[in-house]
């Protein structure tokens, strides 16, 4: 009997997959830091015989790569994928080995044109591979899971805008087509998806759990119980906006990403050197606590606390592709590793190092601190019609507050020139983090700031 582990990555949302038979295993989806998942199954005396990817990854790098290199596994996945490097490509119906597990591809595009989900059958026996539509009719043996990647997911679908507006019709019309076959699969059949929770491929709002049966979600799933083909096409039309380097995920895939075989090791830089990285272009990315980084911070750089959606926040505000330079919280080697883990995930390598000492060290070298005030929400609400307020949160559901300016996080640094400059503008969101991060940008613009760190917009009047 085969055992199916989970590995969810919950900053983006996802979820990978290791699949063990005897004492062989394919991984689902990894993620390029699947470093512990390698060591554990070498300490355990299971080798990794294939790294199989449901589709080309939009919002992460993949660690096929990584596994290939630390293992010999075989790279499989997508027979339509374009990837640049060796794999073995699998359309409708091809199937795998995995100890006494066959695999066989199923073809589902549309998450993306190549996606492919997986049917696991159990001792080997893969059933009547002809019949490739009535499988809850199918003779034989039936598949005790599926991985569905980012077609079928718990309570909703993956969404179908990623490969642009010229290809989202088409894509959704073969995303209906792709759900209707997963849903003929009998009801006791797993489903396990890469998307969930907190991931922005999902077309609408995932359950918090990770994995679920076909018949749960043929009852309960709006994307199967949709009216109609129109219906679901027009649901997934006008979705909101996904993360910018979304962009540029799939490109890094399909050539595929550097091969790290681990994490740096930490790279202490002394405020010399990183005062001649800023001075050249890095970008400084404060790491630490709003409080703290509010009293006192390097001048130009950027903050997002640590924790786990550092990353995909940072990238919001920060191009792909910039040299970066960590102000770490203590115990600052826990947090490069941390800080660093999240950023490669996400294709931000070019981490030049960390501020060893801090900003304590940066003053003791004689160099300056900049600071913003901060406030809680209760302040804002009682001189709100005195100032001067920038709403930054990603959507105003409620219509916002009345007077103020709204402006998206991830478009404040390319819209800071249409902010005046004349007195000082307060910043708030939901919760006070991305009113941190937009006051940041601001003072490194040099425009007057108060953040409003505690509290948020649902504490306002109306």
């Amino acid at each position: 009997m085969s055992q199916i582990e989970i590995m969810t990555t919950a900053s983006l949302g996802d979820t990978s997959y290791l699949l063990v038979s005897g004492d062989e295993a394919a991984v689902v989806d990894p993620q390029r830091d699947s470093w512990e998942m390698l060591a554990a199954c070498a300490s355990r005396g299971v080798r990794i015989r294939y790294s199989l990817e449901t589709h080309v990854h939009n919002d992460y790098l993949s660690g096929a790569l990584e596994v290939r290199a630390a293992t010999g596994a075989t790279i499989a996945g997508p027979a339509r994928a374009p990837y640049a490097f060796e794999h073995l490509g699998l359309a409708e119906d091809d199937e795998i080995r995995v100890g006494d597990v066959t695999l066989r591809a199923m073809e589902t595009p549309g998450h993306t044109a190549e996606h492919t989900a997986y049917l696991v059958y159990e001792d080997g026996n893969g059933g009547n591979a002809g019949d490739r539509d009535g499988y809850r009719d199918r003779a034989g043996p039936a598949p005790s899971a599926v991985f569905t990647g980012g077609s079928l997911l718990v309570g909703t679908a993956g969404r179908t805008d990623l490969s642009g507006a010229s290809h989202t019709e088409e894509l959704a019309r073969a995303q209906y087509r792709s759900l209707r076959r997963l849903a003929l699969l009998p009801d006791t059949t797993r489903v396990l998806p890469t998307h969930g929770a907190g991931s922005s491929c999902s077309a609408g709002p995932a359950a918090t759990e990770r994995t679920t049966t076909v018949g749960a979600e043929r009852h309960g799933n709006p994307a199967l119980t949709a009216r109609d083909e129109e219906h679901f096409v027009r649901d997934r039309l006008g979705l909101p906006p996904y993360p910018a380097y979304y962009h540029y995920m799939a490109p890094v895939n399909r050539s595929g990403p550097p091969v790290l075989g681990g994490p740096p090791a930490p790279r202490p830089l002394s405020p010399t050197v990183v005062e001649g990285l800023a001075g050249g272009g890095a970008q400084v990315v404060d790491a630490r606590d709003r409080a703290a980084f509010a009293a006192g911070h390097l001048p130009g750089s950027v903050w997002d606390e640590l924790d786990d959606r550092f990353a995909g926040l940072v990238a919001e505000v920060v191009p792909f592709g910039a040299r970066l330079v960590l102000v770490l919280p203590e115990p600052a080697e826990e947090a490069w590793y941390e800080a660093v883990r999240q950023l490669l995930r996400i294709g931000y390598e070019n981490v030049a190092g960390h501020l060893a000492g801090g900003t304590d060290a940066w003053a003791a070298a004689g160099r300056p601190l900049r600071s913003f005030r901060t406030a809680d929400a209760s302040e804002l609400a009682g001189r709100l019609t005195e100032l001067r307020v920038l709403d930054v949160r990603p959507e105003r559901p409620e219509g916002g507050i009345p007077g103020t300016r709204a402006i998206r996080l991830a478009d404040l640094p390319r819209r800071l020139g249409d902010l005046p400059r004349d007195r000082e503008i307060w910043t708030v969101c939901g919760s006070g983090r991305r009113a941190t991060i937009a006051a940041s940008l601001l003072d490194r613009a040099g425009i007057p700031v108060t953040a409003v760190t505690r509290g948020g917009v649902r504490d306002l009047p109306r």
